[in-house]
């Protein structure tokens, strides 16, 4: 608070910072991601006075000790210093998830199998090279969701866009499974199950204690907190949310959604592989919506009570938004 009132909106925001660092120094992975946000600050003598003297102060009033915990944030500033040097380079990420589970065979989980499939066998022979693990928890709806991709393949093989040797490539490519320890050993988890925040949680909550700790998870949900999710599953930092659109065959766009606890890293991975299996990706931090929903439900309700109030019809509503909007 005293860094805020003597420095402005520069001292609020290297106060934040610093205690951040602070509070988590028993948390290894967050306090890394945390020097990564600091880094470019880094930059100014003013900048780094305002650390050191965060540190001392907090030194002084530790109940480690002052010399152990001055010693600490000594330590730490040489970090900071580091990863700014450091940050001036790109990170190159060159992971493709070897192995991909997609929880949820309905209306988007089968196309985000058969879009990542067809990627892997079309696109890039490299990803996905350990196969797709296709979970659900029915037989019946697993095999329903089976027959929805085989359709969809046959169609394009009739279409001539793939061939048959592809074709076959792409559902050899996906494993259909009621066995959920199959996901144990995946790298990213796609989940797609019905809109209930309840079942979402207790779902990552058992994924995240039988799952191999890299394992990412990522929810495909369009409006429920990716937060909730990521805090049930135990492993915050490696969590987003990961919104494709419908049909996913088709729809272009998907919106990678980035909590407070979300690693840099396995964010800018998960981006990339929304690129890799020829999606573009948008990023989103976690608010309700996201992009889309947030900006198209309030125009869908103000268009509904045009209606309602008897200002317009539905065929002059649609003309004006077609023709004045370029809506479609």
């Amino acid at each position: 608070s005293n860094f805020k009132h003597d420095n402005g909106s520069t001292g609020a925001v290297i106060a934040t910072l610093a205690n951040e660092i602070i509070t988590s120094l028993q948390h290894a992975t967050r306090s890394q991601n945390i020097l990564r946000y600091i880094a470019p600050l880094h930059s100014s003598q003013k900048t780094n006075n305002m650390l050191s003297s965060t540190f001392s102060r907090w030194a002084s009033i530790s109940n480690h000790g002052p010399k152990a915990t001055a010693t600490t944030a000594a330590a730490l500033l040489q970090k900071i210093s580091h990863a700014r040097q450091l940050s001036t380079t790109p990170t190159l990420h060159n992971n493709s998830f070897d192995k991909l589970g997609i929880i949820g065979l309905g209306l988007m989980g089968h196309g985000i199998a058969q879009t990542a499939a067809m990627a892997a066998v079309t696109k890039n022979n490299n990803l996905h090279s350990s196969g797709i693990i296709a979970y659900e928890t029915d037989p019946t709806f697993l095999a329903r969701g089976r027959d929805r991709i085989q359709k969809s393949v046959d169609k394009l093989l009739s279409k001539e866009k793939l061939t048959s040797s592809q074709a076959t490539a792409v559902m050899d490519k996906i494993t259909f499974t009621n066995d959920r320890d199959a996901l144990n050993d995946t790298d990213l988890i796609v989940e797609a199950i019905i809109e209930n925040i309840d079942l979402k949680k207790g779902l990552y909550s058992d994924l995240g204690d039988r799952c191999k700790p890299s394992t990412i998870f990522a929810s495909n949900t369009s409006s429920l907190s990716i937060t909730q999710m990521a805090l049930a599953s135990h492993r915050p930092e490696r969590f987003v949310g990961i919104h494709f659109f419908n049909p996913v065959q088709l729809m272009k766009l998907v919106e990678v959604v980035k909590t407070d606890h979300t690693s840099e890293e396995v964010f800018d991975t998960t981006m990339e592989w929304v690129e890799q299996i020829g999606k573009v990706g948008v990023k989103c931090r976690d608010t309700p919506g996201f992009i889309v929903n947030r900006l198209l439900v309030p125009n869908l309700v103000q268009a509904m009570l045009l209606v309602e109030r008897g200002d317009a019809s539905v065929k002059d509503v649609d003309l004006s938004m077609k023709l004045g909007a370029g809506h479609p």
